[in-house]
């Protein structure tokens, strides 16, 4: 086991974090307002009594935000844990269906799937994180039958009181951290380094930001509110639930 630098962190950070920022860009730039428009309840909006384009887009866009920035940031804090556990117990990123870590210390295989918060999945999708690890043992012990194993569920956030699942431990925001680092203090001293440039960066995605919205107003203007400007409901809620007419051969 080696002792983990801060200063490699943060080197790290300063090397890839940019990858995430891009990523939030290439997100926006690929969003079409005919797939988000199918995607939003229109409902919704008549029931909180919005009247104009403006409130509609940033509505959609916003959500699509939100989701998706915790998905790609998510994947990004994934790759910095497997390096801060890489640096310390030589961890690597997992060949194995399923899991995203495997590593070695206390004489036991760790095989952890690493999620960005403690509530993110239903039933069927804990069901199957259970049974790829079942699978993920299996596989390990075909080639050592001895082998001591271990299943963890790492959330990179938030606080879960009862670790112990019986088939498999959850460790949640500080313990994870510590679990992968030894270091019972990483959860706090990783905030500095992801810092690096946010300003910068995020006045990039805001430029980006802002053209989305101006391009979608026009767009919806021009397809779904009347010559006076009033939004024609009856003709958005037709392109978002509506059956689509066959075409006549």
């Amino acid at each position: 086991m080696k002792k983990l630098a801060l200063k490699d962190v943060t080197l790290y950070v300063e090397e890839n974090i940019g990858i995430f920022h891009q990523q939030r860009i290439q997100s926006l730039d690929k969003l079409k307002l005919s797939n988000v428009l199918k995607r939003k309840n229109p409902y919704l909006f008549k029931a909180k009594y919005v009247l104009t384009v403006e409130q509609i887009i940033k509505g959609l866009v916003d959500a699509h935000i939100s989701s998706n920035e915790e998905t790609i940031f998510g994947d990004w804090l994934e790759g910095l844990a497997i390096f801060i556990n890489h640096t310390v117990h030589d961890g690597r990123k997992s060949g194995i269906t399923g899991i995203d870590l495997e590593f070695d210390a206390d004489n036991t295989r760790y095989i952890v799937t690493i999620k960005s918060g403690p509530n993110w999945g239903n039933s069927s999708q804990i069901a199957k994180m259970k049974t790829d690890f079942i699978t993920a043992k299996k596989t390990l012990r075909t080639s050592n039958s001895q082998l001591n194993i271990l299943a963890v569920n790492g959330c990179c956030y938030g606080k879960d009181k009862k670790p112990d699942k019986g088939d498999y431990f959850k460790y949640c925001g500080q313990r994870f951290w510590d679990f992968i680092s030894d270091d019972s203090e990483l959860f706090t001293r990783i905030i500095e380094p992801l810092g690096y440039k946010a300003k910068e960066k995020n006045d990039d995605f805001l430029t980006s930001y802002s053209q989305m919205i101006n391009k979608f107003t026009k767009e919806f203007a021009n397809t779904f509110c009347r010559n006076n400007g009033e939004i024609d409901w009856d003709k958005l809620v037709r392109f978002n639930s509506g059956v689509e007419k066959s075409k006549q051969i």
